[in-house]
């Protein structure tokens, strides 16, 4: 196998890597809500996430094409570019999780590649006009029109059944909640797993496997699927606690809200080929479901945190995939040294999670119920 194809077949594997904490980093996204609630078991939730992303993924490739010949010129894109991109999204998703906090994977990964094109190739390699309209515009309009959709939405739901009693009631939004959930799910599937199928589909562009233009052959979407559904299943417990339990106490109507909009802005957005980031959207339901019911307490410095995150989500992978890029730039010592630095940081990253680990067993309680839990154990 020569040097090109070794570089091609590594890439590629690199891109399900990336689309494993994809899965992992989102989970949060579709089941959070009912975690908390007890619409579902924590690992019966993350199955069923699991599932309904791989089904997901065969539903449509407008997305996928959308970053396969739209961000980026894709006649200007190397083999080396790409993988300096994932390399920064994935080290961007792995900070971000082991701080808990649902920042966007889409974006990660349009920063590393824009970072890693950007230096690689120059400025005019990069659409910004694209960037502009498919990423940043979207990524102001979707979690505000999620929050604005859902806060309306939980009012209306308390509102209308707040003379009925209250245990029904909430039995009859869970039973819904394991509907709502599992559509977003299958609407994650739908954006997400798209992202790395474009990602592949121009990475075999770039090797000259497929022609300019080409859409995702059957082995890539089947391979993007299979990566992010086992990425889901593993669960990605730090920020599903962050979702759950740290923005505000969620009931089970609010959970059904923010939900059943967070899966109607998604799969709106996936049929016009915007690829916005199902986290930001989610995110964005939840906040809004914490205003829409009286009294509810939203946690502020929680939200800047995760605001914080998504401002530098862009820039920060960017500035990743570049430098990358830079050093993979240098030959084959570059490559290997980027690869090293990667695992390393990636294994450190892993390493420290397990100081404090969150896992199904105690993804419902928040950190200061923990402390006082371990006082109370202490002799």
């Amino acid at each position: 196998m020569d040097g090109v194809s070794v570089l091609l077949v590594a890439v590629i594997i690199t891109a399900l890597a990336f689309d494993f904490t994809n899965g992992f980093h989102d989970t949060a996204n579709s089941m959070a809500t009912s975690i908390a609630t007890g619409a579902l078991a924590p690992r019966v939730a993350v199955a069923v996430a699991g599932v309904l992303n791989l089904v997901g993924a065969f539903l449509s490739t407008t997305v996928a094409r959308t970053i396969s010949g739209g961000i980026v010129d894709d006649k200007a894109v190397s083999l080396t570019m790409i993988f300096a991109g994932l390399i920064g999204a994935i080290l961007w998703n792995m900070i971000t999780w082991l701080a808990g906090l649902p920042s966007s994977s889409s974006h990660a990964l349009f920063g590393g590649l824009i970072g890693a094109v950007w230096v690689g190739s120059g400025g005019d390699a990069v659409r910004f006009g694209q960037v502009v309209e498919k990423i940043v515009i979207p990524a102001i309009v979707s979690p505000v029109l999620a929050c604005l959709t859902s806060l309306l939405a939980t009012y209306l739901a308390y509102v209308l059944t707040q003379r009925s009693p209250s245990e029904p009631v909430s039995r009859g939004f869970r039973v819904g909640q394991i509907g709502s959930a599992s559509l977003v799910a299958l609407a994650h599937g739908t954006n997400d797993a798209q992202k790395t199928m474009g990602v592949i589909t121009l990475t075999l562009i770039a090797a000259g496997v497929l022609g300019q233009g080409s859409g995702p052959p059957w082995w890539v979407t089947l391979s993007a699927g299979l990566a992010i559904s086992l990425g889901t299943y593993a669960g990605g417990w730090r920020i599903i606690r962050t979702m759950g339990k740290g923005l505000t106490d969620i009931e089970s109507p609010q959970g059904f809200t923010a939900e059943t909009t967070a899966t109607t802005v998604i799969l709106v957005s996936s049929h016009m080929g915007f690829p916005l980031s199902t986290t930001q959207v989610c995110a964005g339901g939840i906040l809004g479901a914490g205003l829409g019911r009286k009294l509810a307490e939203v946690r502020w410095g929680v939200a800047g945190r995760i605001a914080v995150s998504w401002v530098l989500t862009l820039p920060a992978a960017a500035s990743a995939g570049g430098v990358a890029a830079w050093l993979a730039g240098r030959g084959d010592i570059g490559l290997v040294l980027v690869a090293g630095a990667a695992v390393a940081a990636v294994s450190g990253m892993y390493a420290l999670s397990r100081r404090k680990p969150v896992h199904a067993d105690n993804v419902n309680q928040t950190p200061d119920r923990e402390a006082q839990q371990a006082d109370s154990a202490a002799p």
